[in-house]
């Protein structure tokens, strides 16, 4: 399925500088930086610089240089905010039905307190 990228939404604008943010790391490819309402005490954001709406865009979408970047941030943001030690999240929503809020790949990074079960068992 193609996705349909717009530019508008509030990570575009904060990769194009026009939104300030609290950058944790920036690569060649990828941006992390603390989410503006924070769900645990240690909440990352991580996107990448280039216009996919969700990971299966970007998974089929993205250069090789890409996928490799982005994926060595997500651990090397791991590894600075030291969530390995006591257990972490890495959420990423995709859609309607997943309650993605903005249409730009993000994964979120949480930790710092239980976070409690993801979904209540069926």
């Amino acid at each position: 399925m193609p996705y349909s990228y717009d530019d508008q939404n509030i990570f575009a604008k904060i990769l194009r500088g026009e939104i300030p943010n609290d950058t944790v790391l920036e690569t060649g490819h990828s941006l992390a930086f603390r989410d503006i309402h924070p769900q645990a005490p240690t909440h990352v954001l991580v996107i990448p610089k280039g216009a996919y709406v969700c990971y299966d865009d970007f998974a089929q979408n993205a250069s090789d240089a890409e996928i490799l970047d982005y994926t060595r941030a997500i651990g090397e943001v791991c590894r600075l905010m030291k969530v390995e030690e006591n257990g972490f999240r890495l959420i990423a929503n995709a859609g309607t039905a997943g309650v993605q809020e903005v249409p730009h790949l993000h994964v979120h990074i949480l930790a710092g307190r239980p976070l409690g079960r993801m979904l209540a068992p069926a």
